[in-house]
């Protein structure tokens, strides 16, 4: 019993991140946007409990990982561009610009499918990330509709067509940049080695605690910036500084 269990809990909960992907496309489909974003972060956080689960109970198969695969496209590319759809869809200067542009919205989907099959075959991202992750696209676009519920005020800054256009390309273009990211999983507790990490944290958890959801596109922007840094020391080319020839 206990080894059925060790071997099917982490594909259990990828489901769990599957299944809110999915009731997250019917609330999409409703109009309640904000119920669809709870449950990106709803997907995201079972997201992070399979792969936690399976490096403690030690239960990695290849059905696991594309398990988890599949279950991203839907909670993190077809769900968040249905988001997208329906934001542009709201934007009230849409039918003056294109009937079509709104469809702009499913390059989510589709770069997201490129990123993650890149992840799968890609040897250089096991332990960090080339590109950004699926899941933190999902939320920063799960944030808007969170945003804009915060602060209704905004809503004729953020609910532009050109710029959520834009913002569409910007981020579909993150998904498959040859960008290094660091990964937020902690194999120890050394804190030099997890420096970057610990900092995204707590700056991300103040943020958070001050502006809620308003945080979120500035977390994303630190941890990218973050990301980058980090990459800058670990080559030397700060901490080390050049090599000499002795």
């Amino acid at each position: 019993m206990r080894r059925r269990v060790k071997k099917h809990l982490p594909n259990a909960i990828t489901c769990a991140n599957l299944f809110s992907g999915c009731i997250g496309i019917v609330f999409t489909f409703q109009d309640q946007l904000i119920y669809a974003a709870y449950a990106i972060f709803l997907a995201a956080i079972f997201d992070f409990f399979d792969g936690f689960a399976s490096r403690v109970l030690q239960s990695f198969s290849g059905i696991g990982k594309d398990l988890d695969s599949l279950a991203d496209m839907v909670s993190f590319g077809v769900l968040p561009s249905a988001i997208m759809y329906e934001l542009l869809l709201q934007a009230p200067q849409i039918n003056h610009v294109s009937e079509y542009l709104n469809f702009i919205a499913f390059l989510i989907p589709v770069f997201s499918a490129l990123r993650l099959a890149k992840f799968n075959t890609d040897t250089r991202q096991a332990e960090s990330f080339i590109g950004l992750p699926t899941p933190a696209n999902a939320i920063l676009i799960a944030s808007i509709p969170l945003i804009l519920g915060q602060y209704s005020s905004m809503s004729r800054y953020i609910l532009n067509p050109y710029g959520l256009s834009l913002f569409i390309i910007i981020m579909c273009t993150l998904l498959v940049a040859e960008i290094p990211l660091m990964s937020l999983k902690f194999k120890n507790r050394d804190f030099n080695k997890n420096f970057y990490r610990y900092l995204l944290l707590l700056f991300s958890a103040i943020l958070i605690l001050f502006f809620k959801f308003a945080a979120v596109p500035v977390v994303i922007v630190m941890y990218i910036t973050l990301s980058l840094i980090q990459l800058k020391f670990a080559d030397g080319t700060v901490m080390s500084g050049p090599k000499k020839n002795y």
